[in-house]
């Protein structure tokens, strides 16, 4: 086989295959959702928030009379600084260093990244996760959708048809009617 030859089959199969594919993608549904605003629609999320407001004031209040204990320790060593010996002031000093870790402790393990706040945020969401992908699987199912993708998270959409936005048909799978009721 000529040079020549090769390179006009091999462009034409290479064309072939791009055609091909050209055809498969347009033959793709793609739609998107909003789980955010269907989560929003949720009555079980208003629960949610207020358990999770509850503990996050309890949380908050003890972190302020922490930090008030604090700041009461460090003006009265402040004030009696002078009076005490190098090693009574070392030891005050240690102290007040212990309750700052403590106390950043405290705050981390209640609202740091595996902190409680979010250990318990996804432990209750969760539910309401699955309920909204299972409605969500059952209309892109049945309406032949190939990919779904979230418009809430990570995922940027410089453009996206309304009539791809399968957020009212998920509403509607969970029994929700779009409007909050």
């Amino acid at each position: 086989m000529s040079k020549a030859r090769y390179i006009s089959v091999s462009a034409l199969f290479v064309g072939c295959v791009l055609l091909g594919q050209n055809v498969l993608a347009q033959n793709q549904k793609i739609g998107y959702i909003e789980s955010d605003r269907i989560i929003q629609q949720m009555p079980e999320y208003t629960g949610i928030e207020q358990q999770l407001q509850v503990l996050s004031d309890n949380w908050e209040a003890e972190i302020n009379e922490m930090e008030s204990e604090l700041d009461e320790l460090e003006r009265d060593f402040e004030a009696r600084e002078i009076l005490f010996t190098d090693e009574i002031r070392e030891q005050r000093l240690a102290e007040l260093e212990q309750k700052r870790r403590v106390l950043q402790q405290y705050i981390h393990d209640k609202f740091g990244p595996e902190g409680e706040y979010f250990t318990r945020q996804k432990e209750f969401l969760e539910p309401i996760q699955r309920t909204v992908f299972d409605a969500l699987y059952r209309v892109a199912e049945r309406e032949n959708f190939d990919f779904v993708f979230d418009r809430t998270d990570d995922v940027r959409f410089l453009y996206a048809g309304q009539e791809w936005n399968l957020t009212e048909d998920v509403l509607i799978e969970m029994g929700l009617d779009g409007r909050g009721n």
